[in-house]
């Protein structure tokens, strides 16, 4: 089966890779270059949370009540869609794509949308305390070694997308190449909101 350790960061990473939400939210903040190292801290924090209580046997509560997540699903595809429609009239509006023309959020409102990024959305719950929380369990002994594994996974891979979406902050000197990405960020948002409603 292999190492606890490494299993876990495997697993881990191919599941948090995956582009979402939370991932094109740290994305924006790092080309943009605001409240990177919070933002990148609050979400390991948080899979630290979640992973930990899947190894600790929350996974199997949360199966058992599965209407808990339902409301977890509506309130997550209501954000989503919000936040992709902000998304699209940023793409729409090119006064409000250049960085430099727009003043700083306050550090404050970008963790809490990105604390609502990450706890409104059940497929985070399905994620890690779900499937990484019984994959642990399966080595028994070894499965908080494999969830040190997975939480270094995530703060490997938190870190990287923020910090090294600085170095795309030259391409993203043109209103134009802003567009394209909320646009994307736009789309992508609205697709999950509409895939977690219908879900």
């Amino acid at each position: 089966m292999g190492s606890p350790l490494i299993v876990g960061f495997v697993a881990c990473f191919t599941l948090i890779a995956a582009i979402g939400a939370q991932n094109a939210f740290v994305l924006r903040q790092g080309i943009r270059g605001e409240h990177v190292l919070p933002v990148v801290a609050l979400c390991t924090a948080s899979d630290i949370v979640l992973i930990a209580a899947g190894i600790a046997g929350f996974g199997m509560l949360i199966s058992a009540h599965p209407g808990a997540l339902d409301v977890v699903r509506f309130g997550g595809a209501v954000f989503l869609f919000g936040y992709g429609l902000l998304a699209a009239r940023r793409a729409v509006r090119p006064s409000a794509l250049t960085p430099s023309e727009q003043a700083p959020a306050r550090l404050a409102e970008v963790l809490l949308t990105c604390a609502a990024m990450t706890w409104l959305n059940p497929h985070v719950y399905l994620d890690t305390v779900v499937l990484l929380g019984a994959l642990a369990n399966e080595h028994r002994e070894g499965r908080w070694l494999f969830g040190v594994g997975a939480v270094t996974a995530s703060a490997v891979w938190f870190a990287g997308l923020g910090l090294g979406a600085r170095r795309l902050a030259g391409l993203f000197a043109t209103p134009s190449t802003w567009r394209v990405l909320d646009g994307l960020i736009a789309v992508t948002m609205i697709g999950l909101g509409a895939a977690l409603a219908l879900n």
